[in-house]
């Protein structure tokens, strides 16, 4: 596969590193490395391939992931995954800088205000879309707190794809629950509607009291990963989100 090249000024400028102005004063400076030699020229073409993060560094610190990027984060409770919403945004837990690339990082899919766990970002609108697309079905796993014990026959009602939320007219796919301890339930959805996983069990009397995402299709929350915190994940590690969970 053929790597693509951009100009430095401009792969530095699109990753928030400063304006051209300012990275071609760095690089006469000696301030930008590649594979140990300094790169003077601003607009020298560079191929930007996985690696570069590796290879290259700038005012003296490993150059940040290249385009193509997507993070795994531990999102916190109160925090919000879109701008319409009030409150900080799952934005402000990513270094500045990261905040003004182009293309924007933005989340793939929402986890609401009130929910925590695994949220995947990128800036890579085509595994953006492939991720969240209807066609995919991949599965999301949510642990519910809930606010009363089980009946017994939710599972049967959430597997059977004909549950009907209030005030829509398309049944729901199915979906399997697993009972847990401690008045928990483990639900995967394959869809991502609305409040989906707390509308459907208020469709069965229950009420959720808490609710966490911990697996999007083969990726699983680290066990390591501190709410707040995220992680880049490699080329393998994103194409997990594709593969059956274990």
């Amino acid at each position: 596969m053929k790597v693509p090249t951009l100009r430095l000024d401009r792969l530095l400028g699109n990753m928030g590193y400063g304006s051209r102005k300012e990275i071609a004063l760095l690089a006469r400076r000696g301030g930008i490395v590649l594979d140990g030699a300094p790169l003077p020229d601003a607009d020298r073409r560079i191929a930007v391939s996985a690696d570069l993060a590796t290879r290259m560094t700038v005012a003296g610190e490993p150059l940040d992931p290249p385009p193509g990027l997507v993070i795994l984060m531990h999102k916190p409770l109160g925090v919000t995954c879109s701008h319409k919403e009030a409150g900080p945004l799952v934005y402000g837990l990513l270094p500045a800088r990261w905040r003004r690339r182009e293309p924007a990082i933005s989340t793939v899919g929402r986890l609401d205000k009130e929910t925590s766990g695994l949220l995947l970002l990128t800036d890579d609108g085509g595994y953006l879309h492939r991720v969240i697309s209807p066609k995919r079905h991949v599965p999301k796993r949510y642990v519910a707190r809930l606010a009363r014990p089980l009946r017994g026959d939710e599972g049967a009602v959430f597997a059977a794809g004909t549950l009907l939320l209030e005030g829509e007219e398309k049944p729901l796919m199915p979906a399997v629950l697993e009972p847990l301890a401690d008045g928990q339930a483990a639900l995967t959805v394959t869809e991502g509607r609305y409040h989906q996983v707390r509308r459907m069990f208020a469709a069965v009397g229950n009420h959720v009291e808490a609710l966490h995402r911990d697996r999007l299709g083969g990726l699983a929350l680290p066990a390591d990963l501190a709410p707040g915190e995220f992680r880049v994940l490699g080329e393998g590690e994103a194409a997990q989100v594709f593969a059956s969970p274990a």
